[in-house]
């Protein structure tokens, strides 16, 4: 009686584990769906475009125009046009833009093509990589030297400031070369207050004797590196703030090295808007105008006003500022709103309300590359306009151009100003129909991988061979359902790659399984106890196997960028799906088929 009871148990797997499987591999595969619908070139109105055409006169518009438009969605104010033609995008784009108020907020995107049912269910398409979509992808240079230069200015300024203020005599603070000061000062008492002065306000500069008279000062090493360290991750949130402003959808902006930053933005086939973005170092300050020749000035040029004499320390500068937009003023000129936040509001007010009747200047600055590749800062007065009252933290500055330049300076202050420069050390534009030419070569490469694959192991296992077939489709399911459902998942050429490598490493997890269950029957084993033993003897090879594997992927996924993260990344989900399928679906499977079968001369 208990060898019964202990027979009946063999090979038994809860009813609960069996719904979870099926409700797993259910959700998986309506995730996948939507990736193999594809999806259509749009263009997206946002409800700030302000869009003078009701969908009705819309379509008649691009029908006239000759665009053929799949459907028109509106929701909430937000207008989506999909194309049934990716090719008209840029001419729907143009047509669009002389449209609405607000050119703007009219964005390049891709619509899903899949039905309203699936996607009503929060599922989306998996986000192809450059490779795929097609795009353009910037590597861009930080320059770190301005940045150290303008530490070191403050610093020669700051200390200027201690010597006028403690009345030093016979003291010089000059720059020099490679980023030192040198301070000459022949009282050891000077010398020793200037020391203490340094220890207490800079004490990230070191200082050493230079001379017998004199001290030289520089930036210690760690905090050049943590100074480097800043700029870029300060550059990064910058640019990400930027393409947010373009309207660009899954891009991908991450640091490349000590001092680079790689962009990419798939499904973009014009870079010229993106370039002149991205590229751009703007920034606005806020000057009081002084008398030419004045102590603590300097002079910057203006195409209207000539040579302004200005304070050498701007008032305020346009790290402070939230927000910018273009507008036409009362005389019918373009100009430019801005909104600064607290700290930056109550400078201001006070500054205004201490200055009414008296000039202020408002600079723009960019920085560029000369042939010899040397970056250089060109700053110009763009506008001295009289404080007529206080100000706050709203206010409008004119003397920006026509109205274009004004929405493309707007444009860049809301994006915020770089902490510095950056060019465009190398670029490249990937057409859409080579990334549908990747595309379908490495799904070839795929669906032919498999194929054969399962072809080989039904006629080599036969019976347990198309059970593992079965096993194997599913686990092509749930991996395409989670690359789609996880955030930030993208799926590139590499990651194809990976996805071939996955199908292999899956046969495999059953491989060893088979090859146990054949041994255990070659021992004397009925069918049903050969596959509770090899099941259980192949579980800790499989494990160990898989674990190896999957610390490489991350280690790859960690260090890597672009391609080899999305090789990575599919070889990492590769591994947990296909144990999933090989040790949790094929063990249920064969359970359910085979766990009963206690025959001795079955031939796996």
């Amino acid at each position: 009686m208990r060898k019964q009871n202990k027979a009946t148990l063999l090979n038994h797997y809860s009813v609960w584990k069996y719904v979870l499987l099926v409700v797993t591999i259910i959700i998986m595969l309506l995730s996948a769906l939507p990736t193999f619908y594809g999806e259509d070139a749009a263009i997206q109105v946002s409800k700030e475009a302000g869009l003078k055409l009701d969908p009705l006169m819309l379509h008649q518009r691009l029908i006239s125009a000759g665009i053929e438009v799949k459907r028109i969605d509106q929701t909430m104010g937000k207008t989506l046009v999909v194309l049934t033609d990716s090719s008209q995008q840029a001419q729907l784009k143009s047509l669009l833009v002389e449209q609405v108020k607000t050119p703007s907020e009219v964005t390049l995107t891709l619509a899903p093509s899949a039905p309203n049912w699936l996607l009503s269910l929060g599922f989306s398409p998996i986000k192809l990589g450059l490779d795929l979509r097609g795009g353009v992808q910037f590597l861009l240079d930080v320059e770190i030297d301005p940045v150290y230069q303008l530490h070191n200015n403050t610093f020669v300024e700051a200390t200027r400031q201690f010597v006028r203020d403690e009345s030093l005599v016979g003291i010089t603070v000059q720059p020099q070369a490679g980023g030192s000061v040198q301070i000459s000062a022949s009282d050891s008492r000077q010398r020793q207050k200037l020391r203490q002065f340094i220890a207490a306000q800079y004490p990230h500069w070191q200082v050493t004797n230079s001379g017998l008279n004199a001290l030289g000062v520089n930036l210690s090493d760690s905090e050049k590196v943590n100074i480097r360290d800043l700029t870029v991750k300060q550059n990064l949130q910058i640019m990400r703030s930027r393409i947010e402003q373009l309207g660009i959808t899954e891009a991908l902006v991450q640091r490349q090295g000590e001092q680079r930053i790689r962009i990419e933005l798939p499904g973009v086939q014009d870079p010229a808007a993106a370039k002149s973005v991205i590229g751009a170092t703007a920034s606005l300050a806020f000057y009081q105008v002084m008398q030419p020749g004045a102590l603590n000035s300097k002079v910057l040029d203006s195409e209207k006003d000539g040579p302004v004499s200005v304070s050498r320390r701007a008032v305020l500068g346009g790290e402070h500022i939230v927000d910018a937009r273009a507008q036409l003023g009362e005389m019918g000129l373009a100009e430019v709103v801005i909104h600064l936040d607290r700290k930056g509001g109550k400078i201001m007010s006070g500054f205004s309300r201490d200055n009414i009747g008296k000039p202020m200047a408002t600079s723009y600055s960019e920085y560029s590359r000369d042939d010899k590749g040397k970056i250089s800062q060109s700053t110009e007065v763009i506008s001295v306009a009289t404080i007529r009252s206080q100000l706050g933290d709203r206010f409008s500055i004119t003397g920006v151009g026509d109205y274009a330049s004004a929405q493309q300076l707007a444009l860049l202050l809301r994006a915020g100003s770089m902490t510095a420069p950056v060019t465009i050390a190398e670029e490249r534009t990937i057409g859409p129909s080579l990334g549908e030419e990747n595309i379908a070569n490495g799904f070839s490469a795929l669906a032919l991988g498999v194929a054969f694959t399962l072809l080989f192991m039904g006629l080599w296992y036969r019976r347990l061979g198309w059970i593992a077939n079965v096993a194997l489709i599913s686990n092509m399911v749930v991996l395409f359902g989670l690359l789609a459902l996880i955030p930030g998942a993208v799926l590139t050429l590499p990651g194809i790659a990976g996805l071939v490598l996955t199908v292999g490493m899956a046969v495999d997890t059953n491989v060893l399984i088979f090859e146990r269950i054949k041994d255990k029957i070659k021992e004397g084993r009925s069918f049903a106890h050969a596959i509770e033993r090899g099941f259980d003897s192949a579980l800790s090879t499989i494990v160990d196997a898989n674990f190896t594997t999957m610390i490489t992927a991350i280690v790859l996924y960690s260090i890597g960028n672009g391609p080899i993260q999305g090789f990575a990344l599919t070889l990492g989900l590769g591994l947990l799906t296909s144990m999933f399928t090989g040790i949790f679906a094929s063990r249920a499977l064969v359970n359910w088929v085979y766990g009963r079968d206690f025959r001795r001369d079955v031939r796996v």
